[in-house]
Order: C-alpha cells, then structure tokens, then sequence
C-alpha cells in the first residue's frame, strides 16, 4: 500500500471491542487507511449511500442485531455491486462460508483467528485478493456421486466453463467476476471432487455423468 493515497474501510459489525481491536489491526498495516464504523445494516446502509463510490472495502459481520445473514450480504451485493466485501464473523459454518463466498465476497475471515492471521488476511483482501479459511478447503470430501451437487450454482457455473478449457481470466469475463474470484472457486472446486488438478476435475465430471465422455 502507498502511502500518499487514503483507503476508506467501511467496518460493520456490533462490538465495539471487536471494532477497537480491528482499528488497531488495520491502523498497523499502513497509515494510509481511513477507517469508518457501523454498529448496525441500518448505518451501514446509510454510511454506504454517502460514501460507497469511495470505499476501497466494506468489511461485514453477519451477525447484526437489525438484519443480517446472507439474506443481507445478498442485498447489499445487489445494491453495491461494485463495492468490495469481505466478512468477518464469529460463525463458522463451512455452509455459510461457502453462502458468502459464492456471492463474491472477498474472503470469509473467522473472528477467531489468532492477530497475525487476521492481519494476514486483511492485508490480502485489502490488496484485491481472496482469503478463503482453511476450514473450507479442509472439509471431507462428500461420497463421489453426490460430490459435484456439494458445488454452489456459482462453482458449477465456474466448473462447467472449466471443462471447456477456459482461463480463470475467460472464465471471469463470461461469469462477470474477477479473475481472483474464479481462482478461489477452481481451488474449492478441485477440494470438493478430491481431486488435484483441472484435467482430474474434468475426468470425475464426466464419470459422474455431468459431462458427456
């Protein structure tokens, strides 16, 4: 990050230690960031319709005490399209992680994680990329035939361009998506069919009888 640009944050969540601790996080990767808070959606939506043209990310705990959930991640992507989200929530259900991260959300941060991890991985959403939690990538792999309906409708979009040979970058223009995004989607992919490569994927895909031999 250069320091003769302010980042504006927008942070969302209700406790107000967790707020504090997160300003003191984002205030030791750089002095450049200008940090915003919201305790509840109903000042997030209203911070939001003054400043979302400006705001380089918006980081969101779903668990909020006026509305919340994927429900209000999925209105806020339709809202604010073009606004970075990533999350930061206490909850840690690979379903919902994986809810969040198939809207497009830049990474799904436990607040559990120890400092440097979360330091780690704010710095990376904050410059563009995906965090995606261990605990994801790490689930058991489902029983082979039901392995590819374990896929959100977004990585079986991702998945079926995939078999047709397109880059993460081809991919991303056809899905409307960044080149990031997809990237995360072909990782979680690849650990959901337990299989190493694109060329593996597409061999289980056809033996599941998603694609044509």
């Amino acid at each position: 990050m250069g320091t003769d640009a302010r980042l504006r944050i927008l942070s969302v969540d209700d406790h107000d230690l967790f707020r504090d601790g997160l300003r003191q996080i984002l205030t030791s990767l750089g002095e450049s960031i200008d940090l915003i808070e919201a305790a509840t959606a109903a000042e997030a939506r209203t911070l939001l319709s003054k400043h979302a043209d400006e705001l380089a990310l918006l980081l969101l705990d779903l668990h909020l005490p006026d509305e919340g959930g994927i429900t209000f991640l999925r209105s806020l992507r339709a809202d604010y399209p073009d606004v970075p989200i990533a999350v930061l929530s206490a909850e840690e259900s690979p379903r919902e992680m994986r809810q969040a991260l198939d809207l497009d959300a830049l990474g799904y941060i436990p607040k559990s994680s120890p400092r440097t991890v979360l330091a780690s991985a704010l710095r990376l959403v904050i410059e563009g990329g995906v965090y995606v939690p261990p605990g994801v990538l790490r689930e058991e792999p489902a029983p082979a035939p039901d392995r590819f309906d374990q896929l959100t409708p977004r990585q079986r979009d991702v998945a079926l361009l995939l078999a047709k040979g397109l880059t993460n970058k081809e991919i991303g223009s056809v899905l409307g998506i960044r080149a990031p995004t997809v990237k995360k989607h072909v990782e979680m992919i690849l650990a959901t069919l337990d299989v190493s490569n694109r060329t593996e994927a597409v061999a289980v895909m056809v033996e599941l009888g998603v694609l044509d031999g």
